[in-house]
């Protein structure tokens, strides 16, 4: 205390030198003995002012929004330290008041340096640290926590199985890490996703045991007439509801669990930037708990404004020198996406990494959090890119501070690290072929190019969380309708990666090959004859679903194929994946897979993406576990969300059920048993915000 406390007095009388505007002495001078008590004095003040008073204002505006509250930080903190100036000896503290956000900023940041560079070789202080940034410190009389350990899930998020390979065996590796688990304390395992092969199936299935009727990340649905699209609040709580209507359990997380950063709860009570509750009235309280773990040190909001800046200086940088080396297939990547892309990858992480850390200080049972940054920019940048696994390394280190934090926990954890999909590079629909998927429908039904097109964006996924944490109203749940407005007949297009949905909404009920036919005798054979279309599902009165492609069809009721298997690039397990698909009530009219390219993996994602998931085709039906090895796996693959779900439960029965091993859980301990590299602790410390 004395060392920050000195730092801090140092910093105050340099600012004051070098600002115009800012003085802490007499009008007619003043000895620096006199400036130095000056200092101290101001400094102390404003210390004494954040310990006691700052989490106090973080609670009372936690009702506004996520990212209002960030910035409200530097306003706040610059109001502090004017009143922490009154304090000066015959008001020699004299600051304007823009000035004073400035120079709180800049003590604020030095401070917590200084602070954690004391604490780096103390675990004792160390783990105080953290403990005070959870503010969950455990008080005498509180019910003793269970000897068994628990369970963390990070979820990386669309990180493919080989993906991860290549992260940890590579020359360096990319993934240190990891990579120091792999082979040792962790092994890697597969799992090969549903036919949609995206966030919200995937993770509805995990936290919740079923994904049934989720065809895809947005579909219309004709009995509400409303778009459905995972990521939106009201689109996940009316999924999580189905969820759970359909499995009669709350979920993977019910019993003392934690959701951080999902679209779901799992059935937690603890949640932090989750979907489904971000639209319930009454209920932010649960997604702000996050918030105020964060932002009780106002230096975290310095940090996090600091890494957002770099984050999208970065993106500038490595957009253009994508241009300058002419990568292929590349995309646009201005506009907000600079911005989506920091909040991804700064904001959103850090929140949750924090939370996570709050959650292990308070001895949860069971915590769940995703991590979307790789995802975010995959799909700009191409899974395979410098920028994605750049990426990577700074996942490692989130992931690396976690472990860390696990020593000062309560309980031993165990960490699972899985991710729900992968993704699949290649050129868009519509730059390899220069017609998109809308146009090419609505050439094959004879109608013309008019009507409203739907403009495609990039950071979609990005762009609906941050309106959420800026607490902005929805936009689009009936947007297809309103499209369709007035042209009844005219059919509903709508792209999920590289899966393709096609409804006909004056269609009662799901439409059939027999009446798609009467209606536009020419639009399968238009999908079908197209090189950039693998198979198209269909539902026949008479033969039941159909999957149709360029050079034959398969009979999915009785396994007849007739020509070329359409099925046949996408692996052996498609056919059941598709059959499972088409049982589904709200699978649209026209399902449209896009082709793969059986060499490379590559697919046309119909929406702007050179990083796609949604689909059949490539990586991104092929997600990973990384797992304790004593953790039991099923004797067959892994096939499904759902067998996930059952498999994570399995672990959880299991582990609740383990007494700790104190040789390999010592007291306080990781819970890996390999080694970091040299200096991990302290780096992970002073990289991450979640560590102050």
């Amino acid at each position: 205390m004395l060392a920050v406390w000195a730092v801090s007095s140092a910093t105050l009388a340099v600012l004051a030198a070098a600002l115009p505007d800012f003085r802490i002495e007499a009008p007619d001078g003043d000895s620096p003995t006199q400036i130095a008590v000056t200092a101290g004095m101001a400094a102390g003040a404003f210390g004494v002012l954040s310990a006691l008073v700052w989490p106090l204002l973080v609670r009372a505006l936690l009702l506004v929004p996520a990212l209002v509250l960030g910035a409200l930080v530097f306003f706040l903190n610059g109001s502090l330290l004017l009143i922490a100036l009154r304090f000066t000896p015959d008001g020699r503290g004299e600051v304007a008041p823009a000035t004073a956000v400035v120079i709180a900023a800049v003590m604020s940041a030095t401070s917590s340096a200084t602070s954690t560079a004391l604490a780096v070789r103390d675990d004792d202080a160390y783990g105080r640290r953290l403990a005070r940034l959870a503010g969950r410190r455990r008080r005498a009389g509180d019910p003793p926590l269970p000897v068994t350990p628990g369970v963390v899930f990070l979820q990386l998020d669309g990180v493919g199985h080989d993906v991860l390979r290549d992260a940890l065996t590579g020359s360096p590796p990319a993934m240190p890490t990891l990579a120091g688990w792999l082979g040792g304390s962790h092994r890697l395992t597969p799992w090969r996703t549903d036919w949609s092969s995206q966030t919200g199936a995937s993770q509805l299935a995990i936290l919740h045991g079923s994904n049934h009727d989720v065809p895809a990340f947005r579909w219309f649905e004709k009995d509400t007439g409303q778009l459905m699209v995972c990521n939106r609040p009201s689109s996940a709580a009316e999924l999580e509801r189905r969820a759970v209507a359909r499995t009669g359990s709350p979920g993977l997380l019910a019993e003392d669990g934690a959701s951080r950063g999902n679209l779901f709860t799992g059935g937690a009570e603890q949640s932090a930037l989750v979907m489904s509750v971000a639209a319930r009235a009454g209920t932010f309280s649960r997604p702000r708990s996050g918030y105020f773990a964060y932002f009780s040190d106002p230096a975290n909001a310095v940090r996090t404004a600091w890494s957002f800046s770099a984050e999208v200086g970065r993106e500038l940088l490595e957009a253009s020198a994508a241009r300058i080396r002419r990568d292929r297939p590349r995309i646009r990547r201005g506009g907000l996406y600079p911005l989506l892309r920091a909040f991804a990858t700064v904001v959103e992480r850090d929140v949750a990494v924090a939370a996570v850390v709050g959650d292990m200080l308070a001895g949860r049972t069971a915590v769940y959090a995703d991590l979307v940054a790789y995802d975010e920019v995959a799909h700009h940048s191409g899974p395979y890119s410098r920028d994605a696994r750049k990426v990577l390394t700074r996942l490692d280190r989130s992931v690396r501070l976690i472990a860390d934090a696990a020593r000062y926990a309560p309980r031993p954890y165990r960490i699972v690290l899985l991710s729900d999909h992968g993704q699949s590079a290649g050129q868009t629909f519509e730059g390899a072929y220069g017609v998109d998927l809308r146009e090419l429908v609505r050439a094959g039904c004879g109608l013309s190019d008019g009507g409203r097109r739907a403009r495609g964006r990039s950071g979609a996924e990005a762009r609906t969380a941050a309106r959420t944490a800026l607490r902005r109203p929805e936009r689009g749940r009936r947007e297809a309708a309103a499209e369709c407005e007035g042209r009844p007949s005219e059919p509903i297009v709508l792209a999920s990666g590289n899966l393709g949905l096609v409804t006909f909404p004056d269609i009662q009920g799901r439409a059939t090959l027999e009446e798609i036919d009467r209606r536009s005798p020419d639009l399968l054979a238009t999908l079908t004859g197209h090189p950039g279309i693998g198979f198209v599902l269909v539902r026949s009165a008479r033969r039941g679903p159909l999957v149709l492609g360029p050079g034959g069809e398969h009979e999915l009721a009785t396994g007849r194929v007739k020509g070329i298997d359409p099925l046949g690039p996408f692996g052996p397990d498609a056919a059941a994946a598709v059959l499972r698909a088409d049982s589904f009530p709200h699978t649209a009219d026209l399902m449209i897979n896009s082709a793969c390219d059986q060499r490379t993996g590559s697919v046309h994602a119909f929406e702007e993406q050179v990083g796609s998931h949604g689909g059949l085709g490539g990586p991104q039906s092929r997600p990973f576990l990384l797992h304790p090895v004593d953790l039991p796996l099923p004797d067959g693959p892994l096939t499904g969300a759902e067998a996930v779900h059952a498999l994570l439960r399995r672990w959880l029965t299991l582990t609740s059920r383990l007494l700790p091993d104190r040789e390999r859980y010592p007291r306080p301990a990781a819970p890996i048993s390999a080694e970091p590299a040299p200096q991990t602790a302290g780096t992970a410390r002073t990289e991450h915000p979640g560590a102050r």
